[in-house]
Parts: C-alpha cells; sequence; structure tokens
C-alpha cells in the first residue's frame, strides 16, 4: 500500500506593497497574456466558476475560480497531477491560491497572497518559487518563469 504525504494547514503568506494601483495589479494577475508573462501560458477568465489550466511543464495545471471580486479578490483552486513517473508514489497536489488587493494611502495595493491546503512536501519547491515578493509591473520584455526566485508580474 502506497503512503502519501499529509495535508498540511499551515499556508504560504506573503504580503507586498506595490506603487502601482490595485486595478493595473488586477489586470496582472487576471488578463491571459500578462499572467502568463510572470506565471505559465493559460486561459483565465476571473469570473467565480470559470475553470481554466495553466500550461504546467509536465501536465496542465487545472483550476478553478472560487471567487473573483475586481481590484480586490482573486482566489482559485489549483490542481497540479504528478509527473508520469510519480503517480503511484504521490497524490494530486490540491490547493488554493487567493490574492487580495487594497489600495495604500498613496494609491498604490498592499497584495497579500496565500496559498493554502498543500502537501508538505511541495513546501520546499513553493517557498523558493515565492520567496521574493519584487515585483515589477512595467516590465514588457525579457518574462520570467513561474518558479524564479522573484515573482514578476507585468502589465501594460
Amino acid at each position: 500500500m502506497t503512503k502519501y504525504p499529509m495535508v498540511t494547514d499551515a499556508p504560504l503568506n506573503f504580503e507586498c506593497e506595490l506603487a502601482d494601483p490595485p486595478e493595473k495589479v488586477w489586470r496582472a494577475l487576471t488578463e491571459p497574456e500578462l499572467l502568463a508573462a510572470w506565471m505559465m501560458p493559460n486561459d483565465m477568465k476571473p469570473e467565480a466558476g470559470n475553470r481554466f489550466a495553466f500550461a504546467g511543464p509536465d501536465a496542465p495545471i487545472e483550476c478553478e475560480v472560487l471567487d473573483a471580486k475586481p481590484g480586490r479578490l482573486l482566489r482559485y483552486s489549483w490542481r497540479e497531477r504528478p509527473c508520469a513517473g510519480d503517480v503511484e508514489r504521490l497524490p494530486a497536489f490540491e490547493s488554493v491560491v487567493t490574492f487580495t488587493l487594497a489600495r495604500t494611502p498613496s494609491g498604490g495595493t498592499h497584495l497579500s497572497i496565500v496559498h493554502d491546503g498543500f502537501v508538505p512536501a511541495a513546501q520546499p519547491v513553493l517557498a523558493v518559487a515565492g520567496a521574493g515578493c519584487g515585483l515589477s509591473l512595467n516590465a514588457r520584455k525579457n518574462p520570467t518563469a513561474a518558479n524564479a526566485p522573484c515573482m514578476m508580474l507585468r502589465a501594460a
């Protein structure tokens, strides 16, 4: 019998203060071509109930928008299947990602990102993938890979 890692209730939390307004940050999180520039190719539509996928390196990452309040809140499920060789020893990776945006007094954005309910064995990978919170909303060239140490948002 295969033993699977237990799911933890300890989420990954990231908070950033951005100079750009929430409307611009929202676009970077929800417009497929802008989201693809810092994450992965996708067919995102920020509407509750919409199913979409990220083009993962080994298999699509299946998602469903759970909640979307433009400029304020985006929450979606994240289901990543293990690589073909790992299917017998690892379960599908299921979690929820929540982005909360709030306007700061200076007109920028306080961005909170919570990745919750995932298999503990994946934590080190996720911690490296999202370790930095340096976001550039004005960059238009040289997209950064989704697993780069410093997450880069790109918006027009």
